[in-house]
């Protein structure tokens, strides 16, 4: 199987060609937006920078953050938040990345924004898919899906079906897997856009399976889609998938040029999160080939950034702010409760009233009826 290293230079090249079109527009917006507008617009940025200058797009979203806290802007400091886990995530801060999610999860749930709570409930499964949680990480995809599913939101419910597919993945359920992949796929093809992602995820099911070649070609195909699609995420994940492939069919040299790539790019992101498996992919080449002295030093490397990820950082924190969401849940709850009770009260007090005022018509009633019919006795007895 031929590769051509060379490729990947030429899709960078050109991403972050139409990527500084985007952000030059952005910036120029930026000079005369204001308010929650202008929150919106540095949000924006760092979406667009967030690939190519990852530290450049913190300090956009942390500007965001700071003018919508300033002028009250919940939706505006809810995006902030999540944007920040999402930087987060992708340099291995996961403890730190669900503490922002949960802090943007519970704003938009303050705000009754269905929208931002199905994505941000989105983004805390991912993490705790990563921390291998996955009664949590499938609670939180099957919320998420269920609400975009609502909210006729094509996109995200690709994105859902693809976590959802992950999920299965690891817990070795490949039947139900490949066919949120499959399924998800098509339907980004009804749209008449074909993402890359559910693509690179049926090459992973292939290759959990053994069946190296089928997962090559599905590898093959996602980077395809992923230049088209600008997404160096997904350049980056199949770089790396790649890699390990040609290491397990004995293509050394192969694999470790997509591998040494990988790392690089990962450190130019700032997508930490990728080194453990490429390190763990570098130091498999190397044992196969004998090289047994690289391989322990790799293993080295492997343990260090998997520690750096994987270790606990804000776990009390993340606990806190998962009571508090709860006690929110019940306070809304009880302000429900407390609602209908005032409502029922208040229709038992006018019940009262009305039947207070009748009791009170009838003894005028007959309070009048009284003193008529003494004033006639009177009278006839003139």
């Amino acid at each position: 199987m031929k590769t051509f290293p060379s490729l990947w230079i030429f899709t960078l090249i050109c991403s972050i060609t139409l990527g500084q079109s985007k952000i030059d527009s952005l910036n120029q917006a930026l000079m005369s937006a204001e308010g929650d507008l202008k929150v919106k617009t540095l949000n924006e940025l760092f979406k667009a920078t967030l690939n190519s200058d990852p530290v450049e797009a913190i300090g956009y979203t942390r500007e965001a953050l700071s003018l919508a806290t300033d002028i009250d802007d919940k939706k505006g400091m809810a995006a902030s938040y999540n944007n920040l886990g999402v930087a987060y995530k992708n340099q291995g801060a996961l403890d730190k990345a669900l503490e922002y999610y949960l802090i943007s999860l519970q704003i938009y749930e303050g705000l009754q924004n269905q929208e931002g709570i199905a994505s941000t409930k989105n983004n805390i499964g991912s993490i705790y898919s990563i921390k291998k949680d996955y009664g949590n990480a499938m609670k939180y995809y099957e919320e998420s899906y269920s609400q975009f599913v609502q909210l006729n939101d094509k996109d995200r419910i690709i994105l859902s079906m693809n976590n959802l597919g992950n999920i299965h993945n690891d817990l070795q359920l490949y039947e139900q897997a490949l066919k949120y992949y499959t399924q998800a796929y098509q339907l980004s093809q009804e749209k008449g856009q074909a993402y890359s992602e559910p693509l690179s995820n049926i090459g992973n099911l292939y290759y959990k399976q053994g069946n190296f070649q089928r997962a090559a070609e599905y590898y093959q195909r996602a980077a395809r889609l992923a230049r088209d699609e600008n997404n160096q995420l997904v350049v980056l994940n199949v770089m790396s998938s790649l890699g390990e492939v040609f290491a397990q069919a004995g293509q050394f040299k192969n694999a470790q040029a997509y591998l040494d790539s990988a790392l690089i790019l990962s450190k130019e992101m700032q997508a930490f999160y990728f080194e453990p498996n490429i390190y763990k992919s570098m130091a498999l080449n190397y044992s196969k080939q004998g090289r047994m002295k690289e391989a322990y030093e790799t293993m080295v490397r492997y343990d260090a950034a998997k520690e750096k990820i994987h270790g606990t950082e804000s776990t009390r924190k993340i606990a806190q702010m998962e009571i508090a969401l709860e006690l929110q849940e019940k306070e809304r709850e009880m302000e429900s409760l407390k609602a209908e009770k005032e409502i029922k009260t208040l229709e038992l007090q006018k019940t009262r009233m009305i039947i207070t005022i009748s009791i009170l018509g009838i003894g005028i009633v007959l309070g009048a009826l009284n003193i008529f019919y003494s004033k006639r006795k009177t009278i006839s007895r003139k």
